[in-house]
């Protein structure tokens, strides 16, 4: 059998599966999947259109770019407009802020410069010395790491003329704000790929064993993700609440230890805000110890404001996930992907931009 073949087999193998389990359900079950590349593998595939009726999956808060509010945007705007050279990711470049975008920022004349990794940011400030240049950090565990490790770099170099503006958010603590959101009512997490590669799937144990809640990490081929979620329906049919493993190629229970041990030498957890989340214990990472001295934040005395949301943008409850991508007023009238309002539907990874590009043809014309 040829191999699109097969997982085409492997695939509707999986959804019968699924159908069947979900068949023993006692109630409808709302599964959440919080990784931006799951979001937009399932639009791709078709994946949500498989599932019975009773097995809901909803997006979370797995678009890194888009958990970033608009006031930590703002701190990012305000060091920009001071003449400092500000380099970041590609998706943060579009993100609306009330001040502008940083792409607005680079229009108007700031020194705004995208780079593909923080090592880019410490080559610049190494070539050009008597520039002041500023790395915005954002990412959950997956790009924490290599940031860390460039940060330990530019200490060790005794670079005075870099210094990192860390809006990183870690995944378990958002999750634990998610279960404990009554009106969500979430009943298994689809976890992670990326992310568990470094933190491990051990890292999610405390959420099943406290709030009984299913978890299953899974990789991003449609065999992959629909493992992941016949796994999560197989434990909800039989009354079980575990951390299962659906990517063992390439996630350990343990993680990455290396890639750990660099984090915590260089990043100490933080209460910090999420868009539609509000403040997360723990869920954020600052600099800490002798590595606060590139602080941008303590360096340039910027500070995060409570901006809100864009008139109309509803990606707050989309990323907490009491509200799809369509149910927003905006998707697909006032905000799109040429023209967006919000960042949902600016990141590569965001829900609103994977269900508009992909199942748009699915949604019902109001």
């Amino acid at each position: 059998m040829p191999r699109s073949e097969a997982w085409v087999a492997r695939v509707k193998a999986l959804a019968e599966r699924i159908a069947a389990s979900a068949g023993r359900l006692a109630r409808p079950v709302r599964l959440m999947e919080v990784c931006g590349t799951h979001a937009h593998a399932v639009g791709r595939y078709g994946l949500r259109q498989l599932l019975p009726p009773n097995v809901d999956l909803i997006s979370g808060p797995g678009c890194p770019v888009c958990v970033t509010t608009g006031g930590q945007i703002e701190m990012a705007l305000e060091l920009a407009r001071r003449g400092i050279t500000v380099t970041t990711f590609g998706d943060l470049m579009r993100v609306p802020a009330p001040g502008g975008s940083l792409a607005e920022a680079r229009a108007a004349g700031a020194d705004v410069r995208v780079v593909y990794s923080p090592q880019q940011a410490l080559d610049i400030a190494l070539a050009e010395k008597s520039r002041e240049v500023v790395f915005v950090a954002v990412g959950f565990e997956t790009t924490a790491p290599a940031v860390a490790a460039v940060v330990s770099q530019a200490l060790a170099a005794g670079l005075d003329n870099l210094s990192f503006l860390c809006l990183h958010k870690t995944i378990p603590p958002a999750l634990e704000a998610l279960v404990q959101d009554r009106e969500l009512g979430v009943d298994g997490f689809l976890c992670p790929g990326h992310v568990s590669v470094i933190i491990g799937s051990e890292a999610y144990r405390p959420l099943a064993q406290q709030y009984r809640v299913p978890c299953v990490v899974a990789g991003f081929e449609p065999a992959d993700i629909m493992l992941g979620l016949a796994m999560l329906v197989d434990q909800l049919a039989q009354g079980r609440c575990e951390v299962e493993n659906a990517y063992t190629r390439a996630v350990r229970p343990e993680g990455n230890a290396l890639a750990r041990a660099m984090m915590g030498e260089v990043f100490e957890p933080v209460d910090v805000a999420w868009r539609g989340l509000g403040r997360v214990v723990d869920g954020g990472l600052a600099l800490r110890g002798e590595y606060r001295a590139l602080c941008a934040r303590e360096r340039y005395g910027v500070q995060e404001q409570d901006t809100g949301e864009p008139a109309g943008c509803r990606c707050g409850d989309v990323l907490r996930g009491i509200l799809r991508p369509s149910e927003c007023p905006l998707f697909g009238r006032a905000c799109t992907p040429a023209h967006p309002v919000g960042p949902c539907m600016v990141s590569s990874e965001g829900a609103c931009a994977a269900v508009h590009k992909y199942e748009s043809a699915f949604l019902v014309a109001p």
